[in-house]
């Protein structure tokens, strides 16, 4: 009986140890049992081929035993694994997403979806610590969401796609140390190492050409240990997807370890990856040579295509009514060459109006922001270019410099001085690298408010931004607010009336009164500063989607938190209790001022900065009420007189009557 569970106790020891000590190698995929999911699917020549050239799909490949990587303690096992991919999109500058190595609870992961997801999360559980996922991503597509350093990098992801460090893809030549760069869509086949020291704790990437040995650096090189993300088993395996781009994701070969090196890959052995296109034609000719004047003649042709192909690339459109504004205008070729043909990696954002790039101008080495937007009228062509033109004018410590244009077909091309710091919200919302302080955002609020006075009343005409709001803030190096993206602004002279146009703006900051009739006035720029001020305080956008229903319209939610007495209770959380009372209150309250429904309520710009700089006191809000209308007064309440803190600016201060003070904040959106 003893020596029967003496031996049941050897065989499960030795189970154990088979277990905890996986391995496996596959010099292709012809003969290998693996666990497929999606598209994906192996081919005749033994290709694990994840993706084929289909859009928004995902293709997944595990093996098919889950494997053991704890040990009885809980802690992650080292494990060792290398493969060999090609990622060949249809069209050279169009790729799916890329693909990643994954170690997950199941072979099938619920909910998960394609695109920039990779198969593995959904909007929903990105980022969740319930996913128990580790994933090492090639990824080909930036998407800002995820906070991507370009489109062509290799990251480390812990449960979610934010990755927890990220390289652009590369190796390090031994003996150098210098960075050779590698383009993950070229359709090479390269190698990837991933390691995990559980000992050390520390997980390296390493990613090499197919013709280059194991480089003694690592690309990625991380400090973490995997044991609360690992379960007990796993399945180890890859998950890729495409998007709107064709593109077929292969893995030629793959070796697996657990506490151990893996094997080598026999690189001899390895399928090769099919050509997409057309197969080259033969080199030789099959019947006779081509006469000399026929060289010359298809030269010749050759020759005048390329120039008119080239003239057409940089062709632009000059009219005679341009040339009084010739200093204010950039040739098409240098915004071009500056912006490196408008690459992608080049792109600064994307908005509703158009999509911004940096450059460097090349002759002058200065750096700009070029916005490309359409403008479909051509009967409003000239008075919107002589509008710009006359912004490139405008000088202010608070107004990025806009400093000229280009016209090309229906497209206007606007060149604007370059804040390598980048737009407000950044620093306000989701995560940003270093969220501003009290005494920052107080600042920056103060020099958009000089700004928008300067633009309503101190230029020569009046402007209208008629696009204020965080996204159109840049911060300088001084973090310094300067108020930019004059692609909307219209202008009129001082004393006349401004004309009806199109309703343009963003939702959220567009004033009723400019909703109803198309007419943009200083007071429409008012009531989008007002949404501008609560969400520089908050760290909310004006209409928060992501909120519950009763919350989403932000003017609604901060008037609630001051009903109820508790508006500090609207304060960004990021802030902490890292501010000045008073100031915060301030700018709350007049965010709800601002907003207000009725345009001959609000206060003008000058009324606003004096607010802002002390010079005069806000008013007490006195006693409100929600209706069925939105924010309202109650009868016979509103603003009593305002007080004055300094008596000498009674002159430039708020003068509403009693009729316009009964109705103040009504509406609010």
């Amino acid at each position: 009986m003893f020596f029967k569970i003496a031996l049941l106790a050897l065989y499960f020891l030795v189970g154990q140890v088979t277990m905890e000590d996986v391995g496996f190698k596959f010099n292709g995929f012809r003969s290998a049992n693996l666990s497929l999911n999606g598209i994906a699917g192996i081919t005749s020549s033994g290709l694990l081929q994840l993706t084929n050239a289909t859009r928004q799909e995902v293709g997944q490949a595990f093996y098919p035993s889950p494997i053991n990587f704890k040990n009885s303690n809980g802690s992650a096992f080292s494990f060792s694994t290398s493969f060999v991919f090609a990622i060949e999109p249809e069209y050279p500058d169009l790729s799916g997403h890329g693909i990643a190595f994954v170690l997950a609870p199941t072979r099938i992961i619920p909910g998960a979806r394609g695109s920039q997801f990779f198969g593995l999360f959904n909007e929903t559980n990105n980022d969740n610590s319930s996913n128990h996922v580790f994933a090492v991503e090639l990824d080909t597509i930036q998407n800002n969401e995820f906070r991507d350093i370009n489109f062509n990098h290799v990251g480390i992801d812990i449960n979610g796609m934010t990755s927890n460090i990220s390289k652009p893809a590369g190796y390090y030549a031994n003996g150098n140390g210098v960075l050779h760069n590698l383009t993950l869509y070229s359709g090479k086949p390269m190698q990837v190492w991933v390691e995990y020291d559980g000992l050390a704790k520390k997980i390296s990437v390493t990613l090499a050409p197919l013709d280059v040995n194991k480089p003694n650096t690592s690309l990625l090189s991380l400090l973490y240990d995997l044991s609360p993300i690992l379960k007990q088993t796993m399945y180890v395996g890859f998950s890729s997807s495409t998007g709107s781009g064709l593109t077929s994701h292969y893995v030629l070969g793959w070796s697996f370890k657990v506490n151990g090196i893996s094997q080598g890959l026999d690189l001899s052995r390895l399928p090769k990856v099919p050509r997409i296109g057309p197969k080259e034609k033969s080199k030789f000719l099959t019947i006779g040579l081509p006469t000399i004047s026929l060289v010359l003649l298809l030269t010749a042709i050759s020759g005048m295509a390329y120039y008119m192909r080239r003239k057409k690339k940089y062709a632009e459109e000059i009219e005679d009514w341009e040339l009084e504004y010739g200093p204010h205008r950039f040739k098409y070729r240098d915004l071009y060459v500056a912006t490196k043909g408008f690459r992608e990696k080049e792109l600064l954002g994307t908005g509703g109006f158009g999509r911004v790039f940096r450059g460097v101008l090349p002759t002058s080495k200065v750096q700009v922001a070029v916005k490309r937007v359409s403008h479909e009228s051509r009967q409003g062509m000239r008075e919107f270019v002589a509008e710009i033109a006359s912004l490139g004018r405008l000088r202010h410590r608070n107004l990025v410099p806009l400093l000229g244009y280009c016209r090309r077909k229906a497209e206007l091309l606007l060149v604007y001085e370059y804040m390598p710091n980048g737009s407000l919200d950044k620093f306000i919302y989701d995560q940003p690298k270093f969220p501003l302080n009290w005494d920052q955002r107080f600042r920056v609020i103060k020099g958009v408010a000089s700004g928008l006075l300067y633009l309503h009343e101190e230029w020569e005409q009046v402007v209208v931004h008629r696009d204020v709001k965080a996204s159109n803030v840049l911060v300088d190096g001084e973090l310094n607010g300067r108020l930019g993206d004059f692609g909307l602004a219209r202008l009129y002279d001082h004393g006349t009336d401004p004309q009806t146009t199109h309703v343009v703006g963003t939702l959220g900051y567009l004033a009723p009164e400019h909703s109803r009739c198309g007419r943009a006035t200083p007071s429409t720029d008012v009531y989008a500063f007002g949404a501008f001020l609560l969400e520089v305080a908050c760290g909310r956008r004006p209409i928060d989607n992501r909120a519950p229903t009763e919350d989403i319209i932000l003017v609604d939610w901060v008037f609630s938190h001051w009903t109820s007495g508790e508006i500090l209770q609207a304060v960004d959380p990021k802030l902490g209790n890292e501010y000045v009372k008073e100031e915060v209150e301030l700018v709350l309250k007049l965010g709800l001022i601002c907003s207000h429904s009725d345009a001959d309520a609000r206060p003008n710009m000058r009324q606003i900065l004096l607010c802002l700089e002390s010079a005069v006191a806000l008013p007490e809000l006195s006693s409100l009420r929600i209706s069925g209308a939105g924010i309202t007064f109650a009868h016979g309440e509103g603003f009593d007189e305002f007080i004055m803190s300094k008596p000498s600016s009674a002159s430039n201060a708020f003068s509403y009557d009693s009729s316009v003070a009964d109705s103040l904040l009504s509406g609010g959106r």
